[in-house]
């Protein structure tokens, strides 16, 4: 998982999970507003918290309980409206506002050491020369390496003002020390996970957030395939959680033509409106794909239910989210911040993508576990079975197909997971980092081998003998392993593995170059636009 700080993480399983899903805020983002959230002396809540703070038998956290008091009563509202303590609210909003101020690397901690494992392009760390491999053994002339490490403390140490310098003791790949003299600056945080050309005139680019950036960022992207031979587009939203609503429409404006209605928003306190294309998109007349799956949220399904409804793309993969809720962020004195449902978008067509949550926040998270237990993820069969498709659906798109509301958005060509991709065992070995920790350990002399990401990709496989060593190199960590789920596994396992090495030595569009190549989403995707 990315971390909006000094450094960054990075999941292999890229999956977007958990409260923090569907992060959709609108553009009238309150950060900037004088606002200030006070209980009056006479109200409940006031008193209670005053009670317990005055007689309660033990001593008590004041603001944290004051947190729960306020996010508990969100929670009555819908699961959505959230209190957000200061680190996490910054967490987000340094995300989504595209940048933050730190050194631009990410880093894995391995045998107690910080092991850069990428350095951010045009970043602090990237000009002063770092590169993957790389260990740092000192901080500011103090032992660092083997001092009990944990993010939090290499967070700490990595953060500070823009300008303020750090040293960095580091032991080269060559084992050698060299003393590096960063200053701290702002690092961009880019929407683009990847982008490359699939075959000689289908480019892909696959969009993590929708930022402030997203569409700048789309555009640069874009234009670099384009330059390449793109003639048409595959679009990558899958676990892709949301964003700006803004971000979401300046997208969805690069492939429509002029005063197509994007999306429409209202509520009981916020009259309706309406977000139109202008004429200034760059991708308006080629064939295009949009990739979708259950971790799509918010921001991604006003992009792909526009295309949708406007008959603009086809949507590949399995129902999205369904989250169709417009939040406000109201920030309190100390950091901390309300991020608080003020409006319900609406497709084109007139589509609420929100599923229901009239049975508690509880229910309403378990949602994707229970489409899980029911099938409708890993089968086409019981896709069908899907309560969406239950009810008459009266919405069409602009040429008479018929859609589907209450839920997130039902693709065009439904393709079934994967079970095989989510076993216990790989999320175990991604949990620990176990892909990236061998291929530091193992696997770097053998990539210096190959001179360019292609070559690697077409003669490079991880066989059975590699496999093997990998198993036990993870057992020293992992101390039981199914062997039945090892077996299971073992095609993803190796996929992985490469696609881990192709990242540490040539970047993301490597990684994804390589997990793309046996995937049937992508596949299907790639087939709807030739």
């Amino acid at each position: 998982m990315k971390r909006a700080a000094g450094i960054v993480f990075r999941s292999t399983l890229l999956i977007v999970i958990g409260i923090g899903i569907g992060v959709f805020i609108s553009e009238n983002n309150s950060s900037d507003q004088n606002f200030s959230f006070s209980l009056g002396h006479s109200d409940k809540i006031s008193k209670v918290l005053r009670l317990v703070k005055e007689n309660y038998v033990d001593t008590v956290n004041e603001d944290s309980l004051q947190g729960v008091a306020v996010n508990n009563l969100l929670q009555n509202l819908d699961p959505h409206s959230l209190y957000l303590q200061p680190e996490r609210a910054q967490s987000i909003n340094e995300s989504l506002d595209g940048s933050f101020v730190g050194v631009g690397l990410e880093y894995q901690l391995l045998r107690d050491t910080l092991v850069v494992t990428q350095v951010y392009p045009g970043g602090p760390a990237a000009s002063a020369g770092l590169v993957t491999g790389d260990k740092v053994i000192a901080i500011n002339q103090k032992k660092f390496s083997g001092t009990h490490l944990t993010t939090q403390r290499v967070d700490n140490a990595l953060r500070g003002d823009t300008l303020s310098q750090i040293s960095l003791s580091v032991l080269l790949t060559n084992h050698h020390v060299k003393q590096y003299n960063i200053k701290r600056g702002h690092v961009d945080l880019g929407s683009i996970d990847a982008a490359y050309m699939a075959t000689p005139d289908v480019g892909y680019i696959k969009i993590s957030k929708f930022a402030l950036t997203t569409d700048g960022d789309f555009k640069t992207a874009f234009a670099d395939l384009k330059s390449k031979g793109l003639k048409k587009l595959v679009l990558d939203l899958r676990g892709n959680g949301g964003g700006y609503l803004v971000a979401a429409t300046s997208l969805a404006d690069e492939f429509l033509t002029k005063d197509k209605l994007i999306v429409y928003t209202k509520g009981a306190h916020e009259e309706r409106r309406d977000y139109f294309a202008t004429d200034s998109g760059v991708f308006k007349d080629g064939k295009l794909a949009v990739l979708i799956d259950e971790y799509s949220a918010s921001a991604s399904e006003i992009l792909a239910g526009a295309l949708q409804d406007l008959d603009r793309a086809v949507i590949v993969g399995r129902r999205s989210f369904g989250k169709g809720l417009v939040q406000q962020q109201f920030p309190f004195g100390d950091g901390s911040a309300i991020n608080l449902t003020v409006a319900r978008y609406y497709t084109p067509s007139g589509r609420s993508i929100q599923k229901s949550y009239k049975e508690g926040p509880d229910s309403y998270h378990n949602e994707l576990a229970e489409r899980m237990r029911k099938g409708q993820l890993f089968s086409a069969q019981n896709n069908l079975n899907d309560s969406i498709f239950k009810s008459a659906s009266p919405y069409r798109t602009s040429a008479g197909r018929k859609v589907f509301s209450g839920g997130g958005i039902m693709p065009d060509i439904f393709v079934p997971a994967d079970s095989n991709e989510s076993t216990q065992i790989i999320q175990e070995l991604d949990e620990q980092q176990l892909f990236t920790a061998y291929v530091i350990d193992h696997l770097q002399p053998l990539l210096n081998r190959y001179k360019s990401a292609e070559a690697f990709e077409q003669q490079f496989n991880v066989d059975d003998a590699e496999f093997d060593r990998f198993i036990v190199y993870a057992s020293g960590t992992i101390r039981e392993m199914d062997s039945r789920e090892l077996l299971i596994s073992k095609p993803v396992i190796k996929s992985l593995l490469k696609a881990s090495a192709a990242r540490f030595k040539w970047g993301d569009d490597a990684y994804f170059e390589v997990m793309n190549n046996d995937d049937p989403a992508f596949n299907k995707a790639v087939g709807a636009v030739n």
